[in-house]
């Protein structure tokens, strides 16, 4: 299976967690920033990403403790490619969007004002 059937995969097998987060995110409805699920870049597929910010958004339940390596590949492979990547816990979506939410509009806030002054991390 190669990256692309993966991702699609991925979107028709989402968890509790990224059903939740996708539903806030979706159409725009997050500062009007469009996100994309289970995008791939290179070789990885990040959970969300708003392209035109450079912003990726993991999701990690119990299972990624056992896969600390992987992401921290994946997280330098990203930021070398200019993304900035934010970590939420799975319990943290389903037991308090909001707060994930006002996490996720502070950082596309920044990541505008870095953007737009060419302060790029």
């Amino acid at each position: 299976m190669d990256i692309k059937e993966k991702a699609r995969t991925l979107r028709k097998n989402q968890t509790d967690s990224e059903k939740r987060l996708w539903q806030q995110l979706r159409n725009r409805q997050l500062m009007g920033k469009k996100f994309r699920r289970q995008y791939p870049i290179g070789a990885y597929i990040v959970d969300f990403v708003c392209l035109g910010l450079k912003l990726v958004v993991e999701l990690d339940g119990g299972q990624h403790m056992d896969q600390q390596n992987y992401d921290e590949r994946r997280t330098e492979f990203l930021k070398q490619q200019g993304f900035v990547v934010l970590g939420f816990w799975n319990n943290e979506v389903m037991g308090n969007i909001e707060g994930v939410l006002e996490a996720l509009t502070l950082a596309l806030s920044q990541r505008e004002r870095e953007l737009s002054v060419g302060v790029v991390k």
